[in-house]
């Protein structure tokens, strides 16, 4: 059976499909990278905002345009919250929700009307590592508490075993993931949690990179940032915000202040030389009036991120934030997003523009059509080179010279 696999949203979706593609593989089947080529297409889905459930509904309609006589499994926190439009949508076989998630693939497979073929599947240079799910947070505007459940946590043998299987595989890069990442290991009463799997990891596996993806900064102490006395650690910290105002911060229920989120980058930046912290920025939340916003402006601009998340708020059912008063109107959040986004955009650039003239290690990823090899630094480059070398899945000692399309130009040394 042919199936081609596809992700919207966060990174964690993307962990979960690329495991589904190992899955299926091992079962004798065929990864396609055209929906027009598959018998089966599955989606995992996003539900975040209104926006990601407006794209899940688009993305399964232009799959069953694409291939009309494909079955469509749609899969995640669309499912979650809205079982029945899922249902109703065109070409949809299967309807699974979070909680039947890990069993997708014996799902659809258990319909013997597919059948086998051949399996071939492109390994990627870096890969997507689940270590945990759910959350305890309470965040009033956050619709993921509710679709995904209690935070719990993957043993810690078994990411090891997976890390080291992908390792042997050809894999350069494992970014760990989770809905909460920071609170790995409590479930199980892991002495150490997140730093524990961290140390483990770099001391049990030939992993050449290892990059974390979100951690709220409540979860983090100084002393974390000891471990990037290790090369291999990706001097990469994505450390979600939301707001530069303690009111509005207060408001989201977030946990955590302006002056403590500056006490702690100010530490990592300290112990982790050229670190690239990144963020996530929500605008237009209930109450936030002009100058609540510009104190937010004003905070990130002062922090200097490498690159800005930015999003509008999105009213989502079943949450706290849905019923608080001085609703934002959509227009305004818009502006505001836009104004903030332009910051952004100015913020990563000053970050490229840092490393102009420098040699860096950068794992390259794969060639476009126009020639460009792609590829990034562990600090979260992007950067582009123009050779006729095959350099995929190849770290190599690069000199940058130049920006161009958001991406660093620049001259491989090897």
């Amino acid at each position: 059976m042919n199936v081609y696999l596809q992700s919207l949203g966060c990174r964690l979706n993307w962990s979960e499909i690329e495991t589904l593609a190992r899955q299926f593989t091992a079962a004798g089947h065929s990864v396609v990278s055209e929906p027009a080529q598959a018998e089966l297409c599955i989606l995992n889905t996003c539900a975040v905002t209104a926006q990601a459930e407006r794209k899940t509904r688009h993305r399964v309609e232009s799959l069953a345009r694409a291939n009309p006589q494909a079955r469509i499994a749609i899969v995640g926190c669309y499912p979650t919250l809205r079982p029945e439009t899922s249902a109703n949508l065109s070409g949809v076989a299967w309807v699974i929700p979070n909680a039947e998630k890990d069993q997708t693939a014996d799902i659809v497979l258990a319909d013997p009307s597919h059948p086998c073929s051949s399996a071939s599947l492109l390994l990627r240079t870096r890969a997507f590592v689940k270590v945990q799910d759910g959350c305890d947070n309470h965040c009033t505007y956050c619709i993921i508490r509710l679709l995904r459940g209690p935070a719990h946590s993957r043993p810690l043998s078994e990411v090891v075993a997976e890390v080291q299987a992908l390792v042997e595989g050809g894999c350069q890069e494992i970014v760990l993931t989770g809905v909460n990442l920071g609170s790995y290991g409590r479930d199980l009463d892991l002495p150490g949690g997140l730093r524990t799997l961290i140390a483990t990891l770099l001391a049990q596996t030939d992993l050449a990179r290892l990059r974390l993806s979100s951690l709220e900064p409540w979860d983090l102490d100084e002393t974390f940032f000891e471990l990037w006395q290790s090369p291999r650690l990706c001097r990469q910290l994505h450390l979600p915000l939301q707001a530069g105002c303690d009111e509005t911060l207060r408001r989201m229920g977030r946990r955590t202040t302006t002056a403590a989120f500056t006490r702690l980058v100010r530490a990592a930046r300290s112990m982790i030389p050229d670190l690239a912290v990144t963020t996530d920025i929500l605008v237009g939340f209930p109450g936030e009036d002009e100058a609540a916003f510009h104190a937010s402006r004003d905070f990130v601009a002062e922090m200097g991120f490498a690159r800005l998340h930015v999003f509008p708020y999105s009213r989502r059912p079943g949450t706290p934030a849905a019923r608080l008063p001085d609703q934002i109107p959509h227009k305004e959040r818009r502006a505001r997003a836009r104004a903030m986004r332009e910051l952004g955009v100015e913020q990563a650039r000053r970050f490229r523009q840092r490393f102009m003239g420098r040699e860096m290690e950068v794992l390259w990823e794969q060639r476009r059509d126009d020639g460009l090899w792609i590829g990034m630094t562990d600090n979260y480059l992007r950067v582009a080179s123009h050779t006729e070398d095959n350099l995929h899945n190849r770290i190599t000692l690069t000199q940058l010279f130049g920006m161009r399309n958001g991406y660093l130009m620049g001259e491989v040394m090897e």
